[in-house]
């Protein structure tokens, strides 16, 4: 009969070989392949709510100031790839470039991968709490999904997704 061996010679080591190290790694390169897009999807997602919550707290603290400053204010939007919007105290007020009449600003190089689709200018009278109007529309890069920031008549901030975002009530 032959002796049997429980242990492994010493010129004989347990371990991977290199074969199933390669087997591991190319598995593990497949995976992250398939995980990369629903990613880059998550991260437009964030971008375009991140940009939508933005203007939603702005309409919310420009509302607020108001009657703090007793003096309208103003919500402006320039819309498109390059948009901005600025809480400004004058009604003309450009958001593309600083100006005195600007108290923030909020440039579309900010939020990378959102255009600004649709909006209307709003303003917050001091004595009163209704605003005049006000809105805007949002588009991911990939164009699938979209948010809207619209005023209730009692002047809140109202984020909705005609898209379905999830997390947010449909519009």
């Amino acid at each position: 009969m032959a002796a049997r061996h429980d242990k492994p010679s010493a010129g004989r080591r347990r371990g991977l070989t290199l074969i199933e190290i390669t087997v591991v790694l190319a598995v593990l390169a497949i995976l992250a392949t398939l995980a990369v897009p629903s990613f880059g999807d998550r991260l437009a997602r964030q971008r375009l709510a991140h940009a939508a919550e933005s203007l939603a707290m702005d309409l919310a603290e420009a509302r607020h100031q108001a009657p703090q400053l007793g003096q309208t204010l103003y919500v402006t939007f320039s819309a498109g790839v390059n948009w901005c919007y600025a809480v400004a105290t004058t009604p003309s007020c450009p958001c593309g470039v600083p100006q005195p009449c600007q108290l923030k600003v909020v440039q579309g190089a900010d939020h990378p991968g959102v255009t600004l689709v649709d909006a209307s200018n709003a303003s917050f009278d001091a004595a009163s709490v209704a605003p005049q109007s006000g809105g805007a529309e949002w588009k991911g890069v990939r164009g699938t999904q979209s948010m809207r920031v619209s005023m209730t008549p009692l002047g809140r901030s109202r984020i909705c997704s005609p898209t379905g975002m999830t997390g947010y009530a449909g519009c």
